[in-house]
């Protein structure tokens, strides 16, 4: 394993998590309407399950989805209804005045570590990408070192995207527009969990 594989990862990681995707959406969400800690605290959880996703995929449970398709369509099913419920939840509350640290800290990273939890696309990319860009038969402290980067890469980007989003120019927007940011959020998380539901 040289420097070379290690920045090819992060740079697919950042990607992948620039993207607007449930992960993204919740950490924003939660940051808006809770504050910065809470959307640091989604933010390592989506990280520490992100992290566990790829030692999954280095022991090889891609394989295991690939053998098993059953088990993959359950996490997944699980995963989208998840998804729609949380989508459910932030229309509802798309009327409901901001209430500051609304969300306690345990309960924004326990969200967190549900919708990366609940997505088994999370390991399929994860398997995709340590495909493409290692070597085979990497050594067992490059495997840690490989899950220790991807751990630390996401702690910082979400924790970079609370404190930006919680910034006092960005929060007096969300308050003044709220009602359709809510909405807006919550049809996004909507149709990614419809996708991840019909999807195959």
């Amino acid at each position: 394993m040289e420097l070379t594989h290690i920045l090819a990862f992060n740079l697919a990681l950042f990607a992948a998590m620039i993207s607007p995707g449930p992960a993204f959406l919740v950490v924003v969400q939660n940051t808006l309407s809770s504050g910065r800690r809470a959307g640091s605290a989604t933010g390592f959880g989506l990280a520490c399950v992100a992290a566990l996703w790829t030692t999954a995929a280095l022991l090889g449970l891609d394989v295991v989805f690939t053998l098993f398709p059953w088990a993959y369509v359950v996490v997944k099913t699980i995963g989208a209804l998840y998804l729609l419920y949380v989508a459910y939840a932030t229309w509802q509350s798309a009327c409901k005045p901001v209430v500051d640290h609304a969300k306690p800290m345990h309960h924004a990273f326990r969200q967190g570590l549900m919708v990366n939890a609940l997505n088994p696309k999370s390991v399929l990319f994860a398997a995709a990408v340590l495909v493409v860009i290692f070597p085979s038969n990497m050594s067992l402290l490059e495997n840690g070192f490989i899950i220790a980067n991807h751990l630390i890469l996401e702690i910082i980007f979400y924790t970079a995207l609370a404190f930006f989003m919680s910034r006092p120019a960005v929060s007096k927007g969300y308050l003044a527009a709220k009602l359709y940011i809510d909405r807006c959020s919550a049809v996004a998380l909507g149709l990614l969990g419809g996708r991840l539901l019909i999807g195959k």
